[in-house]
């Protein structure tokens, strides 16, 4: 019998996936397998420090999402270095892309930036491919726009916007900090800016108070501004976050894993089929996580996505329009 690999109708894959993975991808346009190395610039957020708010996201923990990365204190190199060590027990020599991931890293003044993300480019004997920034749309100073144009032209960047969903009120009550207004200004800005940016967006599934439908929402507006890449993210209550305080009070409940993989399917379908996903769900650190519990089985996660998707006969971009 033809396998799911030789029966997958969608054209950006190599195997059952049914969606643009981001490892396909990277293989397609380096030739083999690219690792991204996680860093922590020594960066914060304008929802941190006040000038947009304290305390942050409530579900962001107190790295920032930078959970994975080493301790900031250390150096761009000595961090790469740290990261490259872990990820070549799972690959033999991979290309590498700097993954500036913790708290917001455009937000500083431009020396700054400028030092940290050129460190990463020349770090000795690691193959930089690449590099990606995760930041928000409201921290985009027009010299900061202008500097990313520039290292686009030399390096394959990639910026990380976080989102995480269109709905203003759902975004007033997570802290986030901007509207959506705000995001779609700092968007069109980064698009302007340079067309050899690849620009990619953050969802996340399962925020207090929203629906499936609201999330659908969400993705089917996203869809719409044709992301060169998106990124679904799993809600997590991780330990000491002011989300863990409103789960204990019993102010929202988390997605089953048979609720996250229908929305996620749903949101591919209406995904444009030449958009990257850059993943379909996320990590959470082992001894603080909370809630779901289903979710340390990230593998178990991708795999019900993928039979879901082989079922009902779908894939990303069956329903764009």
């Amino acid at each position: 019998m033809p396998t799911q690999a030789e029966t997958n109708p969608f054209p950006h894959s190599d195997s059952n996936k049914r969606y643009y993975a981001y490892d396909y991808f990277l293989r397609q346009k380096f030739g083999t397998k690219c690792a991204k190395l996680p860093l922590d610039g020594g960066f914060t957020c304008p929802n941190r420090d006040g000038t947009r708010g304290r305390g942050g996201c409530v579900y962001c923990s107190e790295r920032g999402s930078g959970d994975f990365c080493a301790d900031s204190s250390t150096p761009i190199k000595e961090q790469l270095r740290e990261a490259y060590e872990k990820l070549s027990k799972k690959w033999e020599d991979p290309l590498c892309i700097a993954y500036f991931q913790a708290f917001t890293n455009t937000y500083a003044p431009l020396p700054v930036l400028r030092e940290k993300f050129e460190a990463a480019l020349v770090c000795d004997s690691l193959r930089i491919v690449g590099m990606s920034i995760a930041t928000r749309a409201d921290c985009l100073a027009d010299d900061v726009c202008e500097y990313l144009a520039e290292l686009a032209e030399r390096t394959f960047l990639t910026v990380e916007l976080g989102l995480q969903t269109t709905h203003d009120k759902t975004a007033n009550r997570i802290n986030r900090g901007h509207t959506f207004a705000e995001f779609t200004a700092g968007y069109e800005k980064l698009r302007r800016a340079s067309d050899k940016i690849s620009i990619g967006v953050h969802l996340i599934n399962g925020l207090p108070g929203e629906t499936p439908e609201m999330m659908i929402e969400s993705a089917r507006t996203v869809a719409a501004m044709c992301p060169d890449q998106l990124k679904l993210h799993l809600l997590h209550v991780i330990d000491g976050t002011e989300l863990a305080a409103m789960y204990r009070r019993g102010e929202f409940e988390c997605l089953s894993l048979e609720e996250y993989a229908d929305i996620v399917v749903r949101q591919l379908e209406i995904m444009p089929p030449e958009t990257v996903i850059g993943r379909l769900t996320g990590d959470g650190v082992a001894d603080t996580l909370i809630a779901p519990d289903w979710s340390r089985k990230k593998l178990v996660v991708m795999n019900t996505v993928d039979k879901l998707m082989f079922v009902r006969d779908t894939w990303q971009g069956k329903h764009f329009s």
